[in-house]
């Protein structure tokens, strides 16, 4: 089993940044791809971006490219959102997941271990 823990969200204006922690216990993920995905009021969960093992391959949301940046510190057992000029429509709550594939990790199902989330607000 693998433990994730979200940290980081908060209320944040337009234009402005935030950093997301994704610390992970139980299993060293070192071998494992990750991702962040968010859920807004009456959507569906959406992928945001994803990262491979090595850190070599990194995956964005058309909606998010050029403002995020994912990254991963396999030491630490912790995964990275930098995220930049946020808009309002990023407001969700933020969840990292870890995926024991290769393939098609930008897909919610490769998941196989998530975290309760954090909230992301950005006023306009």
């Amino acid at each position: 089993q693998v433990q994730l823990v979200e940290s980081g969200g908060g209320l944040v204006q337009a234009g402005g940044s935030l950093s997301l922690s994704c610390v992970a216990s139980g299993r060293t993920i070192s071998s494992y791809s990750m991702g962040w995905f968010r859920q807004a009021p009456g959507k569906e969960r959406e992928f945001v971006a994803a990262i491979n093992w090595s850190g070599n391959g990194r995956f964005y949301a058309d909606s998010v490219k050029g403002r995020f940046t994912i990254s991963r510190d396999n030491a630490k057992n912790t995964m990275y959102l930098q995220m930049n000029s946020l808009k309002p429509e990023d407001t969700s709550v933020y969840y990292c997941a870890v995926a024991d594939t290769m393939i098609a990790i930008t897909t919610l199902a490769r998941y196989d271990y998530w975290g309760q989330g954090t909230q992301v607000t950005v006023s306009s």
